[in-house]
């Protein structure tokens, strides 16, 4: 059973944000709306179970994530996405730019289990680890690695940074995705310590009208040795 809108309606909505799904792309996102929904009644994944909004909420907005940072995207990057849950932005991006060699990182298995399966489903290019992002930031395999790190929704701006920005290489982006009512201001320090320097913020609508906004943080410097810290420490006295 077709869980999205028909493929005619989908097609407009991403076109007005010029970006181009082929069918057999969208093809590939009606199997990813079906298995998520159907997946969801076991192991909660996502409170959106309503086809237009994983339309819109979900495979739009991860969409748009590349679409309005791309030139920060370049051919054949190193991307990690930290807290994936249900494989948002990643598993997206990853249909439209098959190039990119996307790490995702979740605290829980059985969200790893989930993104394993849809890999298979999807015949798609990622590869899916089970972590804390303050643990993996320590191994020299993946500490200042990647040219593009993203979250979505996973922590405020100020602990989410120092989740982030020790996985950034020297002159890669940091991009979070957030709610139009939170400011970057109370974590500008935080950046600053951790080797960032917040280059623009990007506002932007959903098709439904909700209001989103994406933080485009440049590594500038190295990120010191100590951190990220402990998760006590991190959430008890953030930077």
């Amino acid at each position: 059973m077709a869980i999205l809108p028909e493929y005619e309606q989908a097609k407009q909505v991403f076109e007005t944000y010029n970006i181009n799904v082929p069918r057999g792309t969208f093809e590939k996102l009606e199997n990813y709306a079906e298995f998520l929904v159907n997946y969801n009644q076991h192991v909660n994944l996502t409170a959106i179970t309503d086809g237009k909004e994983i339309l819109e909420k979900h495979f739009l907005d991860s969409f748009l994530l590349q679409q309005l940072t791309s030139e920060y995207f370049p051919e054949s990057a190193k991307l990690l996405d930290i807290g994936s849950g249900a494989g948002f932005p990643a598993v997206p991006v990853a249909l439209i730019r098959p190039d990119l060699q996307i790490t995702l990182l979740d605290s829980l298995q059985k969200r790893i289990i989930f993104l394993e399966k849809l890999r298979e489903l999807l015949n798609c290019n990622y590869h899916a680890i089970h972590g804390r992002a303050e643990d993996f930031a320590k191994n020299p395999e993946y500490r200042e690695n990647f040219d593009i790190v993203t979250a979505r929704a996973v922590a405020n701006l100020p602990v989410l940074a120092e989740y982030s920005l020790p996985y950034v290489k020297i002159g890669g982006y940091w991009i979070a995705m957030k709610g139009p009512n939170e400011e970057i201001t109370p974590a500008l320090e935080a950046i600053q310590v951790l080797g960032g320097k917040l280059i623009k913020s990007i506002p932007y609508q959903l098709s439904n009208g909700d209001a989103r906004i994406l933080y485009l943080v440049k590594k500038i410097s190295p990120c010191p040795t100590k951190y990220p810290r402990k998760i006590a420490q991190i959430k008890q006295k953030p930077l």
